[in-house]
Formats: structure tokens, sequence, C-alpha cells
């Protein structure tokens, strides 16, 4: 077992007795001014008899690493060495709870999916040893959920979101990386491209859509229609983000899938109902529903999209979602003449590629381009035969 320094420099983890470091760096003046990060580095054999080694981050403290180093070879000493691993004795409960619980984790606009998914991934996993969990746990659950009817995409979703969880917790030295690599080993069960989808709201569709919603969603289903947010974004909606004098939506980077901050315009159609959304005194939330956050939608949606004869699910033959709002708004901006450029910076879309997975071209379009291109055609002869 040793002490290890790590160099404010290069990060290169080095014995506490160097003075100066490959890069050149002081260690001893760095170490003065408090900038040196301790580690304490250790072997041990894992519970299937396999030899391994850990570093352990400690702190910006000598003593401090000293007294870390000292329990560790006394636990050693005794044959209890795998009680300093967390992950030995941690549930993914328990790994949850600590992750939800973080400030940056609850600042996120899909927080309420976030725990959603890991509340899902408990349900199998819940009570299982972090540590103990293997690639074919994770390949059986995949098949399991697929068995039960999921998309490709849900159930990548689920286990993507328990991967970011194990990552975080990694890098705060909470698992080791056997743990990790079970995750980064598994193979995402949707095919590239495959979830594409191509369903644009009509304006008449809409229309009969909002008639039938009920009261607490018209606003919802309009901010999608009208400004193409995506979902999380909607519902994690807070007042202060929301200007109506100015119509404007504010959404800081923390709040953006893309992690880029984003001014959306608000229309006169759109301000027209946001104006009527009535404000709560105990929850900043725009959108509420019985005095809490609106968190799924998809009950109220699938019963006015019956009532308004719209075909609704994703695997229904032209069904709607939700997320097709996102596509109309695409569309219906780059019909109505508005700049690629503009658009994409209205929905958050970084590159040309997926811009154009959100932008449908169907069969009005081709007709309208060939009327163009015809009418050109004709204007051209005409000056021809004039000449």
């Amino acid at each position: 077992m040793a002490i290890l320094a790590e160099c404010p420099i290069c990060r290169n983890k080095q014995s506490v007795r160097n003075k100066v470091c490959k890069c050149g760096e002081d260690l001893d003046r760095a170490k003065r001014s408090g900038r040196v990060r301790y580690w304490i580095n250790y072997r041990y054999t894992d519970t299937a008899g396999k030899r391994k080694q850990r570093r352990e981050l400690v702190g910006y403290s000598i003593d401090e690493a000293r007294a870390a180093n000292g329990k560790a070879k006394a636990k050693k000493a005794e044959g209890r060495i795998l009680d300093i691993l967390p992950d030995t004795t941690m549930t993914f409960n328990d790994l949850t709870q600590w992750y939800l619980g973080l400030e940056k984790t609850k600042a996120l606009a899909s927080y309420w999916l976030v725990e959603l998914s890991l509340k899902k991934f408990n349900k199998v996993f819940g009570n299982t040893v972090v540590s103990k969990i293997k690639p074919a746990d994770l390949e059986n659950y995949q098949i399991r959920r697929a068995r039960e009817g999921l998309a490709p995409g849900t159930i990548d979703h689920e286990i993507g979101k328990a991967k970011t969880m194990v990552i975080k917790a990694f890098d705060n030295d909470m698992v080791g990386a056997d743990t990790l690599k079970a995750f980064r080993k598994v193979k995402k069960t949707l095919k590239r491209g495959s979830d594409v989808r191509g369903r644009v709201l009509s304006f008449k569709e809409f229309n009969r859509l909002m008639l039938r919603l009920p009261l607490h969603l018209k606003p919802v289903i309009a901010m999608g229609f009208y400004t193409g947010m995506r979902k999380g974004e909607i519902l994690g909606l807070t007042w202060d983000r929301l200007d109506l004098k100015e119509r404007t939506i504010r959404l800081e980077a923390e709040h953006t899938k893309d992690r880029e901050k984003r001014i959306i315009p608000i229309c006169e159609p759109l301000l027209k109902i946001l104006r009527d959304v009535p404000r709560a005194i105990h929850d900043p939330h725009v959108f509420q529903y019985r005095g809490k956050p609106i968190a799924d939608i998809r009950k109220g949606l699938r019963k006015a999209c019956k009532e308004a004869a719209i075909e609704y699910g994703r695997f229904a033959p032209g069904g709607f979602i939700f997320h097709d709002l996102r596509h109309s708004f695409n569309t219906h901006m780059r019909r109505a003449g508005v700049s690629e450029g503009v658009i994409m910076k209205i929905t958050g879309h970084s590159t040309r590629e997926m811009f154009d997975r959100y932008d449908t071209v169907d069969l009005s379009d081709t007709r309208q381009a060939l009327e163009v291109f015809s009418a050109s055609v004709d204007q051209t002869v005409d000056q021809e035969k004039i000449s």
C-alpha cells in the first residue's frame, strides 16, 4: 500500500517523495500551496480470487491520506480489505438514492424521466450489490423488457440512465472499473437510424386535438406544436424562464439536452394560451395538474387522439406521439419559408444531420417542387419564343 501525489498540471500520480514531476512542475511548492491531491493505492483479491489494484482519492491533506492508508493497512491485515470498497456492499437502490440526491442531477430538466427510468431498472436490480452486476445480467434485462413489449429505444434509455449513474459514481470513486465495464460492454438494442420518425401533425389535426384535450394538457401540446421544444424542456419549464412581456422562453445550458442555452420566441396563438395558465404559489413549474408538476401526459393524450380520430402510438401505422410535435414544427417552419439556420437555432439542433431527421419531406412537398420547376421551365420556353 502506498500514498500517491497527483501533479496539479499533468495529473500524473506518483510517489509523495518526488520533489519535481516529469512535466517539470515543482511538487514541493504545489504541496505547500494546497494544489496536490493525494490518493491511496492498494492491491486486493476480489471475491472471485482475482488480484486487482485500486486507487482511492482522499483529498488535499497529506495527514488525511496517511490516516486513510493506515486504516486500509489495518483492514488488509484483518482480512477485511473489501470493506473499503463501497460497491461491494452498496445496492443499486443505495446508489440511486445518492445519485438522485445530487444537486446537479436534481437540476436536470429531465429529472423526472431519470427518476422514472431508474425506478424501472431497480425493479429488477434494486437489491443487487453493485459490484455483482455482469454484462449477461444486463443482456437478460434487455431480452426481458423486449418480451414485455417495450421498444428498443426505451430499453436502451433505461440502461443508459443507469449507466450514466454508474459513470458518475465511478468518477467519485464509489464503484470500481469492473462495474463500469459491465455497462460499457452491453450493446444497444436499437439499430442506428431505425427510430427515425416522419409523422407530421397537420394544422387541421392540431385544431381537432386541441378541442378534445383536457384543460391542463392544452398548453403543453400547444407549446410543443408552436416551439418544437422537447417534452422534458416543456414539463420542466418554470415561470422564471418565461417572459410573456418580451414573448420569449430562455433555457439555460442545464435545461437542454444538448447543453446549450437557447432563446425561443413565443408566437401570438401560444401567447394567448400561456396568459390563461394559472400560477401556483407553492411550485414554480408552469404546467401543473392538481397542485403537482405534470409528469406523464400519455393517458390524456391517448384519449384525446381517439376522440379526434387521430391514430395514436409509436407502433401504430401513421401513429402520433408527443415527440412528433418536434417533427411537425421543423417541417411547418421550413414550408413557411423560414431558413434552416433560424429553425436550428430555435430547436437546438446542433448538426444538419439531426435537423434533417426532424424535417419531413412528403408528397405535397415534392408536388410543390415540381410545380415550381414546371413553372420555371414554361417561363424559360416563353422567353425563348419571344426572343
